[in-house]
């Protein structure tokens, strides 16, 4: 079955004294998922550093938003950026926010 794509989006206040705060304030996470299995299809982030980007990309694709556990773990052992409390608050607001879509099969604000 081909993949129902939805876009889901979170934000999260940044950490004072880095870069994206600067030009920021709030980090902001995109989504792209499959609507029926919950997968991460796509990623976005407004890091600033290509490399930030890259490696939040890598740790996001292929997993899924019915699994928050596993998302939170990769982060909790993998990354260590300044941001890293902002984008897990982010990565958490996208996964309750697609669980709300799914259980209300509506579209979340």
């Amino acid at each position: 079955m081909e993949p129902y794509e939805i876009f889901v989006t979170g934000y999260a206040k940044l950490p004072k004294g880095i870069t994206a705060t600067e030009l920021y304030r709030v980090i902001a996470v995109g989504l792209i998922v499959d609507k029926n299995s919950g997968t991460i299809l796509d990623a976005d982030c407004s890091l600033v550093t290509r490399v930030a980007k890259e490696f939040f990309r890598e740790l996001v694709i292929g997993k899924n938003l019915n699994e928050y556990q596993v998302i939170y773990n990769e982060f909790r052992d993998k990354y260590f950026g300044s941001a890293k409390k902002a984008l897990i608050s982010a990565l958490k607001t996208c996964s309750e926010k697609y669980k709300q879509i799914i259980e209300n099969n509506f579209d979340a604000e």
